[in-house]
Order: structure tokens, then sequence, then C-alpha cells
């Protein structure tokens, strides 16, 4: 059974969804459907990315976090109180990431040490009940955003480095002590109540993996065998027809039909899971798998448009749900750039109109209506995946040859 957040009322629904028109406006781009034709230039990207940076400045609070940590949702009161924070600062840890990528100005820089600051000092989240582990979306995402800062030249600086060295091992030990037994890591408990979780999925495990791969180039204390079960449990959900489960599991679920593991209901996950595994250097991903993924990604798009927003998880066709959108355009732009310099631009042209599209007036962007951490992390993956068509350097990992590699 596929997983999924608790269904709520229609009267929650409909007062989820106005709230969330009222935050947002209206979109920015009237003519969104030519536009996603004939593909987005430079120009256009560089104004999409402005915007959502001024958005996220705007929001930032003064301790340099986003957000706050209570439910501001009538959809996520079964959740845990502890989630809300741990949702918080995987919303800022995007944000932070989002900030070392574009482009440097004082106001920019300022709130980029605010958010670098307020990420260092900010306890690690714990988890909420026996079956809700979303302190985990925090673990992962505070997880690659500190190994950015690790290679990032301007936090090499007595003042930073050794806080962020010490900030990565502790969201590596608890990712280490949070890892299921088939590999991987998840959000909510798995078939046996357990301190160490027993369920993962596919795609929060491959998103994480590259950054584990680099921590260990760049000298962190990074146990390869984490990586090497995590490898292996993204490796495992590859389905024969290009597409990879949501969670591992022993007979894949799978029906001939409309089914959340056809192709059309893992387009996301495809460009993730692609990504993670070529980066971790696993030789069964070739380019031209890469290619193929990224030509379903665009061909099937509509069905990553339908679910955007939809405030139930899971009720578009193949069982999309609204928070794969920005998550798998992210990680279509990552993807996009494994492939050799000329083929990237016309792709890049064709994601940037999917994205720009989506952009609200007030340069946010949201694709799952609930607390304002989707606001943050929807903008932050936009103006992330936007940036990635543009400055590719600024997203190269550091590569150690001397390091084990995934075979």
């Amino acid at each position: 059974m596929i997983r999924a957040r608790v269904r709520v009322s229609i009267a929650a629904v409909v007062f989820a969804l106005a709230a969330a028109a009222a935050v947002a406006g209206v979109p920015v781009t009237p003519g969104a459907a030519s536009a996603a034709q004939g593909g987005l230039g430079g120009d256009e990207a560089r104004t999409s990315i402005d915007k959502g940076v001024r958005f996220l400045l705007s929001k930032q609070n003064a301790d340099g976090s986003w957000g706050t940590s209570t439910v501001e949702s009538l959809y996520e009161t079964h959740y845990s109180n502890a989630s809300f924070y741990a949702w918080k600062l995987a919303g800022g840890a995007l944000s932070t990431m989002t900030l070392m990528k574009v482009d440097e100005t004082p106001e920019r820089r300022k709130a980029l040490d605010l958010a670098l600051k307020y990420l260092l000092d900010a306890p690690r989240p714990r988890r909420g009940n026996d079956w809700d582990v979303d302190n985990n979306w925090a673990a992962l995402y505070m997880f690659v955003a500190l190994v950015e800062a690790a290679r990032d030249p301007r936090f090499q600086g007595p003042e930073w480095k050794p806080k962020i060295d010490a900030a990565g091992a502790e969201y590596y030990r608890h990712l280490e002590a949070n890892q299921e037994p088939l590999g991987g890591w998840g959000y909510y408990e798995g078939p046996v109540l357990s301190q160490r979780p027993t369920w993962g999925t596919s795609f929060s495990t491959a998103c994480v993996v590259p950054a584990l791969v680099e921590a260990r180039d760049i000298g962190w204390p990074v146990d390869s065998k984490v990586i090497d079960k995590a490898i292996d449990y993204v490796r495992k959900c590859a389905l024969p027809s290009g597409a990879y489960e949501y969670d591992l599991q022993p007979i894949p679920r799978i029906n001939g039909g409309e089914h959340i593991n056809d192709v059309k209901g893992s387009l996301g996950r495809i460009q993730t899971c692609n990504w993670a595994l070529f980066e971790a250097g696993v030789n069964t991903v070739t380019l031209d798998k890469i290619r193929q993924g990224i030509a379903w990604f665009f061909e099937h798009h509509k069905f990553l448009d339908v679910a955007r927003l939809k405030p139930i998880p899971h009720e578009a066709y193949y069982a999309n749900a609204g928070y794969f959108y920005f998550f798998g355009h992210y990680h279509a732009a990552r993807a996009i750039n494994a492939l050799p310099e000329a083929e990237r631009e016309p792709l890049h042209r064709q994601l940037r109109a999917h994205l720009v599209k989506a952009q609200w007036q007030d340069g946010s962007s949201v694709d799952f209506p609930g607390s304002f951490y989707v606001y943050t992390a929807s903008t932050s993956f936009s103006v992330l995946a936007l940036e990635a068509g543009l400055h590719p350097e600024r997203f190269e990992r550091v590569r150690n040859p001397a390091a084990p590699r995934a075979k």
C-alpha cells in the first residue's frame, strides 16, 4: 500500500487551498503553455532566479531561519509536533544551499551567513513518535547542505570550518543510526516498530548518496559500508521498465496498469535515482539511460502538471503527488548536467519553461498546499534547478580518484 498522508475532510481541503491561493497570488507567466513548448533561455531563468531569491530573502527570520516550528495547515494536524521543526530545518537547509549557488551580493551574503549560522547552532531534530520519522528529512538535507558548505571557499576559515565539520559528523551519525536494514532512509516507520526505522524510499535515499560519496572523498569519517548499502538499496529499486520503485519490495509492486511504479508514476524518481547512481559511479547507469529518463520526463510531463497543487498525496494519475514536482525538476537538472555539454542547453530550455510557469507573482513556488516549509523547499528547488542550467560548475563535486567506487 502506498504510504501517504492521512486524508482530511473536504472542508479542510477547501480551507487549505484557499489559504494557499491567498498567499501565492496568481502565476507569473500567462503564456505558460506556449512557453513550455518552446522553452526558455538564460535571461528568463535569471529573472526567475532573482524573483525567487527576493522571496526567500523577504521571508527569512531574524535568526536566519525560515518558517516556524508549528503547524500552519489543517492538513498536517496528525503529524507529531517534532515534525514541524524538522521540516523547518530541512527547508532552511535547502534555502541555504540556494544562497550558496546564486550570484553573490552583499545582501545575499549577509543572509547566507545568517542562515548557515542558524543551521550550525540549531539542535538536531528528534524523532516525533512511533510512526513519524520526518526528522530524517532534516538529517538528509542538513547533511547535503553541510557538505556543500564544507567545500565552499567562503567557509574555510576558523570561524566556520570546525563547526561545519562537527555538524556534518553529527548528522552523519544520525544517518548511520537511522539507515534501515535494507540500506535506505525514509520518513515513516515500517512493518516493525524499532529504534532503527524499518522503511525507506528510493528517492529519499538517492538524494543523499552523492553527498555521502563526496563527504568521504573530502576526508569526513564516513563508512563506505553505509554508502554501499544505500547505493545497493537504490540500485535494487530499479525496474526493467526503466522506472524505480517507490520503496524496495522483494516482489515489485507493479500491475501492468496505472501504478506509481510505472514510468509515468516514477518521472521524478527516475531523475533522482539515475543521477545519484551515476554520481556514485554505478556502471549500469549509462548516459543513454540518463537520456531516456530525461526524455520520459518531458514526454509524460503532463502527469506532473496535473498533480501539482493537488491537496491529497498520490491522488493524481499514476499516484503522482504534488510534492514530486520541484524535487523532480531539481534532480532532472542535475541529471541533464551529467550529459555532455553540447546536449544540455536544449534540455535546460525545456526544463526552465516548466519551472517559470509555476512561479507565483511574489517569486515563490509551491507544489503542495501545506505549512511554510513547502514554499521554502519548492522555491529553493526551483532556483537551484535554474542555476544548474546557467552555472553547472557551481554544482560539480569534489572527486577523489583514490577513493573506492561503486561497481
